[in-house]
């Protein structure tokens, strides 16, 4: 078996490693039936052995695509790992897809195999396409006479060879196709993302190094993100069980801060989303008490800016905020459990100003970059190498580069080897420069390199051209937004328009104070990219409406497209 990360071939080979090394250290945490509960390394592996003898049992090949319908749970670590044990492929799809979702997911992939966590969403998965299988991790449907429809407890009754499945997996070449990882749909249908096993343990090779480095011994890490994304895949699947930090499912956003309290996670990954619920609901309810309280956390911040920013602060303001760290940060860091190390984000851009916000409170948020081509991470901040203004320095073995345009072009092993049945899309994606013999990923972002970090500035397909020929960057703007505390959701448009102009959802109880925020955003703008004119919504952008991707980013051409009339009132 490999006793490292650099010398595993497989991802379920570094997972088997794990139950080798220390069979009885706790893997995973997870609520069921009212409580919370704990699975060994040893007993998780033990199940992955269980259901890859029932797949092979039900005709599961190599090379296969199977899809994986499932909230963060147990089960679907245990699926995702047999499924590649045995050389099959796993589809990880998001349980907010609609029938139409999966539809696109089963014909695109080829899938004839599914497995699901719940009844609902088993109905839906039957609905979209025919399937020879169908498994269950909790009750199933009715399903057609030609689909094979089993339970879980069915599927693991015949007890896996463990031992065999070990010495098995470290045959599987590093090469082999892992997992097809289906984009969000930002941009157009989703494509599937081709990532061999390659791809994810270079990722996991180059950041478990900085993880290490943090210096905490059999940590917890609390996983929010689905796991059917690419960056919860890699490093809540398996980049955090090799650092040797249990993998902890929170119960959902609702009861994030209750996780918190509970477990005092020492990580999480998050997108930026999350920072501005958590924000607008400590300043909603400061706002509301007013008094000493509301001033009193307005000069920790603004001292603990200072610090970050500078000037230094002068001996009386020393004293200040040494008294200021006890009365509000202590409390601050608290409400995240009191043990955290730091908060990634990453999926969209962090405004500086956000982050600002909670660092200037004491709580450590390092921002990050990747994507699903890229296994997905490509650059990170560190705790104690910190640029809330860049997307960090690239890991260790990533290669980056600027294209002529100014796009950012990255090589190494975390590369895709394309997507899937999409070779017209491929070819544009993956690029062999003349007189090379390796291909470039074109990332699509626009950025700049200083001090060796990267600085994302925007999209190259979503820059808006203005009348006069002037071009904007809309996601530095709709970040500045959403940055301010009136501001819960946020979307410039103006193509072909005289000047900016904003859809804007306000933060709740804040409408009447849209046009303070957007003041502020504009006197931190050029002239150029100022907001015209604003259109505050009465709905929000949600995973719901069809507006929200699972992970919480906004899809902009889907709501430029549904608010066009909007759009085109204010111009």
């Amino acid at each position: 078996m490999p006793h490292t990360v650099e010398q595993a071939t497989s991802l379920p080979g570094l997972i088997f490693t794990l139950a080798v090394e220390a069979p009885d250290r706790p893997m995973l945490g997870y609520w069921r039936e009212g409580a919370w509960h704990s699975m060994s390394r040893g007993e998780f592996c033990q199940k992955v052995a269980d259901l890859a003898a029932g797949l092979r049992a039900q005709g599961i090949m190599p090379g296969d695509r199977v899809l994986l319908v499932s909230e963060n749970r147990p089960e679907f670590m245990i699926a995702d790992n047999a499924i590649m044990a045995i050389g099959a492929v796993t589809v990880p799809t998001y349980v907010t897809n609609t029938v139409a979702d999966h539809a696109h997911v089963l014909r695109d992939s080829g899938a004839r195999a599914a497995i699901v966590s719940t009844h609902a969403l088993a109905e839906r998965v039957l609905a979209a396409a025919p399937l020879d299988l169908l498994v269950g991790m909790e009750e199933l449907p009715p399903a057609p006479a030609e689909t094979r429809a089993l339970s879980w407890a069915e599927m693991t009754a015949t007890p896996g060879d463990l031992a065999m499945l070990i010495a098995e997996v470290e045959h599987i070449p590093a090469g082999r196709l892992a997992c097809l990882i289906y984009t969000s749909g930002t941009g157009g249908n989703p494509k599937g993302v081709m990532l061999p096993h390659r791809a994810m343990l270079t990722n996991c090779a180059g950041a478990k190094g900085l993880i290490d480095r943090i210096g905490v011994r059999h940590g917890r890490y609390l996983s929010f993100l689905p796991l059917s994304h690419s960056y919860e895949h890699t490093v809540g699947g398996f980049l955090m069980p090799a650092c040797g930090y249990q993998v902890i499912f929170s119960r959902g956003a609702d009861k994030l801060l209750a996780d918190f309290a509970e477990h005092r996670p020492h990580l999480i990954t998050t997108v930026p989303r999350l920072f501005e619920v958590i924000r607008e609901r400590i300043m909603g309810a400061l706002e509301k008490e007013g008094g000493l309280r509301l001033k009193l956390f307005r000069r920790a911040i603004a001292l603990g800016l200072r610090k970050l920013d500078g000037p230094p602060l002068g001996l009386f303001e020393r004293v200040q905020d040494a008294l200021l760290d006890r009365l509000v940060r202590q409390k601050v860091r608290a409400r995240f459990g009191g043990a955290l190390e730091a908060l990634v984000s990453g999926g969209a851009r962090l405004d500086p100003e956000l982050s600002g916000f909670f660092m200037a409170l004491g709580v450590t948020i390092i921002q990050g970059y990747g994507q699903s081509e890229a296994g997905p991470v490509i650059s990170v901040n560190l705790p104690w190498d910190n640029d809330r203004r860049s997307v960090g320095k690239p890991l260790p073995g990533v290669e980056v580069r600027l294209a002529e345009d100014g796009e950012l072009l990255v090589k190494g092993g975390l590369v895709m080897d394309g997507y899937w049945n999409n070779p017209d899309a491929t070819a544009q994606a993956l690029r062999v420069p003349e007189g090379e013999s390796e291909p470039w990923l074109h990332t699509g972002d626009v950025a700049e390199l200083r001090d060796g970090r990267i600085h994302i500035t925007d999209r190259k397909r979503d820059f808006i051209k203005l009348k006069g020929g002037d071009m904007v960057a809309p996601s530095k703007i709709e970040a500045m937004l959403a940055g301010e505390a009136e501001v819960a959701q946020a979307v410039v448009a103006g193509e072909g328009m005289a000047g900016v102009v904003a859809l804007i959802v306000p933060a709740e109880g804040q409408a009447e104070r849209v046009g303070e925020a957007v003041k502020r955003v504009n006197a931190r703008l050029s002239n150029i990219e100022r907001i015209r004119r604003v259109q505050t919504l009465p709905e929000a952008f949600t995973v719901e409406n069809g507006l929200l991707t699972p992970t919480m980013k906004i899809k902009r051409r889907q709501v430029l497209e549904r608010y066009g009339a909007e759009v085109a009132a204010l111009g």
